[in-house]
């Protein structure tokens, strides 16, 4: 039984990857930031290596 071919490979390619672009996008601009007023001070503990 032979493969049945979509209406056209080049529009099925289309049509995914405008897909994966607007759900690209959407995942991009839809991460709302949250300001904060106070910024966290990290605090780095040095290790002092004795080779």
């Amino acid at each position: 039984m032979p493969q049945m071919m979509p209406l056209s490979w080049l529009t099925l390619y289309l049509f995914f990857i405008m897909m994966l672009l607007i759900f690209s996008f959407i995942n991009y601009y839809s991460f709302i930031p949250q300001p904060s007023t106070a910024k966290k001070m990290l605090s780095f503990k040095t290790l002092n290596w004795k080779w």
